[in-house]
């Protein structure tokens, strides 16, 4: 039988998958961005349920912080094209 601690970790699993596949889906780059920063901090939160709680840390200052800092300078940076 699955307890409840399990159910909550394989629920985070299952949002971190869907929130990937909507950073590919999403053709806004700045959403994309966004939903990747959600991944990460979700990630993050999975490595402090797994007693992992440094490896949490550096996920979520990299990977959710740093990261998105850059990519979200970097879309500042481009123009923005609409398709006809």
């Amino acid at each position: 039988m699955i307890t409840i601690p399990e159910l909550g970790q394989i629920t985070i699993l299952i949002v971190i998958i869907c929130t990937a596949y909507a950073a590919i889906k999403f053709k806004d780059l700045l959403a994309a961005v966004i939903s990747l920063a959600i991944m990460s901090l979700l990630l993050s939160l999975e490595f402090y349920i797994l007693q992992a709680p440094d490896v949490a840390i550096a996920e979520a200052a990299i990977g959710a912080g740093l990261t998105t800092a850059i990519y979200i300078i970097a879309i500042r940076g481009t123009m923005r094209r609409e398709e006809e």
